[in-house]
């Protein structure tokens, strides 16, 4: 947890026990209803840093020399939203793969429509048609997932294999 997160933690914490103190159970249950969806938030993308890391170290076994950067805290756009999280970069001499994920965490960055919790964006530098949208959400039956957007603005559910492609066109095998 960075220090951002730190501090907007001991905020919600503060708010909630305020909110408690002066009776306001909607406020409080609002307020925990936040900062369970964040917690959830922040495990599905710590999923998806760790789960390409682990890509990554899996072809570093073979001396391909692929370096690790992070930036946090980080923020992009996402349509007409803000989101704010961390960038994780994979590189490989020019050539550089990226991964930004995070969320909208005040009202002043936009919302997140469609029981969107987050989103996250893959760059490919210098071959942006192979780019990737990709959206965390809920599940009403099922758990909580990361999902492509495909062209046809579908969801289709991300999996390893899609970012063992991703790597793929970064390391130019394919």
């Amino acid at each position: 947890m960075n220090e951002l997160d730190e501090t907007w933690a001991q905020m919600m914490n503060e708010a909630t026990a305020k909110a408690h103190v002066a009776g306001q159970s909607d406020v409080v249950e609002y307020l925990r209803l936040k900062t369970f969806n964040d917690s959830i938030r922040a495990g599905g993308v710590k999923w998806l840093f760790n789960l390409m890391s682990e890509i990554a170290a899996k072809l570093n076994r073979n001396n391909l020399q692929i370096t690790i950067e992070d930036e946090s805290p980080h923020s992009f756009a996402a349509g007409s939203a803000t989101l704010n999280g961390s960038l994780r970069r994979f590189r490989q001499g020019v050539r550089c793969l990226s991964v930004e994920a995070g969320w909208t965490r005040t009202p002043n960055d936009g919302f997140m429509r469609g029981n969107v919790l987050a989103g996250a964006r893959i760059s490919h530098f210098g071959i942006a048609r192979h780019n990737a949208e990709l959206i965390l959400v809920n599940g009403k039956e099922a758990a909580t997932a990361w999902f492509i957007i495909d062209k046809n603005g579908e969801r289709v559910l991300l999996d390893e294999n899609h970012l063992n492609k991703h790597f793929q066109i970064f390391l130019n095998t394919i």
